[in-house]
């Protein structure tokens, strides 16, 4: 396979991902920002886009607006709902070649539908759209594409997303203190929350809710799972021909978030969960550096921020 359909089909799977996290963590706290009065708007919107990636003045006040304006719809920021969907399709053109024609007509009609006037107060309208464009999306590559490279390459990089996706809504728990989203509300914006009732039969404690998103081995967007499914399509790839060692700087990396979340206690995380989630974001872009020197060096990567992503 070329390199240059490789990336394409890697940063679809990343941007889809991308999208879809971003309208999950964005649908959740936007709708605290309206519900909780004594929650200091300024810092909560602040916080919530440096662990977005934006750096932002912390001189300039922000209101949910803003955030919204900046996240959800500003189509030249590169971590944004709409710039990854537009980036998504941008993508899936650059792959045309490959990707099949129900996934094409899915991307390119995203775009074309894309809302022209967004405004907060139809924003959670909004999210639930980019939800679902998201997961036809992904829907339609999981039930018509061979298991072959083109299908690792998009499965590799929406696990890494997935991944990254997680810790920042894990990080965000902590935005607003003690006014922040219960886990209840965290676990149902990600879909989690029957599927942790079905594991633990009981109420979502602190622990146990962070234990589930965290570690849990069958739920698919636990951090643990997608590190898991990124490092099998890696060997799939690349299988292992060395009888000393892991080749692969990205094997390494993503080896060593597995081992750090499965030997570590997760009470040892919770002491400190926004520094635990910015470890792991960064041996996270580890691995995506690593992936892209040894699958498509000709390309800069694309980046959360400054500049259009491409």
């Amino acid at each position: 396979m070329l390199s240059r359909i490789a990336e394409s089909l890697f940063w679809i799977g990343r941007y889809v991902e991308r999208a879809d996290g971003t309208a999950r963590i964005l649908d959740v706290y936007l709708q605290l920002l309206l519900e909780d009065p004594w929650i200091d708007e300024d810092s909560a919107c602040h916080a919530l886009l440096a662990v977005m990636g934006d750096d932002v003045d912390a001189a300039s006040p922000l209101t949910r607006a803003d955030v919204f304006a900046t996240l959800a719809a500003d189509q030249s920021h590169p971590a944004s709902i709409a710039s990854s969907l537009r980036s998504a399709r941008e993508n899936g053109r650059r792959a045309r070649e490959v990707i099949n024609t129900e996934l094409w007509e899915c991307l390119n009609a995203t775009k074309v539908h894309m809302p022209r006037h967004l405004s907060i107060e139809r924003a959670h309208d909004f999210f639930t759209w980019a939800r679902e464009r998201a997961a036809l999306a992904v829907g339609i590559t999981e039930s018509s594409s061979n298991r072959d490279d083109a299908f690792l390459f998009f499965t590799l990089g929406r696990s890494l997303e997935r991944a990254d996706m997680t810790a920042r809504l894990l990080a965000t728990r902590t935005l607003t203190e003690a006014s922040g989203p219960s886990w209840t509300a965290i676990l149902r914006s990600v879909g989690a929350y029957e599927a942790f009732l079905r594991t633990y039969q009981g109420s979502p404690a602190l622990a146990r809710a962070a234990e589930f998103l965290l570690l849990d081995r069958l739920f698919p967007r636990s951090i643990q799972f997608s590190v898991n499914r990124a490092l099998e399509c890696l060997r799939q790839l690349s299988p292992v021909q060395s009888r000393v060692g892991v080749p692969g700087g990205a094997r390494r990396a993503l080896g060593r978030i597995s081992s750090e979340l499965e030997y570590r206690g997760v009470e040892e995380i919770l002491d400190d969960l926004p520094a635990q989630m910015q470890h792991l974001q960064a041996a996270l872009n580890e691995a995506s550096i690593a992936i892209r020197q040894r699958y498509f060096p000709t390309n800069p990567m694309p980046s959360w921020v400054g500049g259009a992503a491409t």
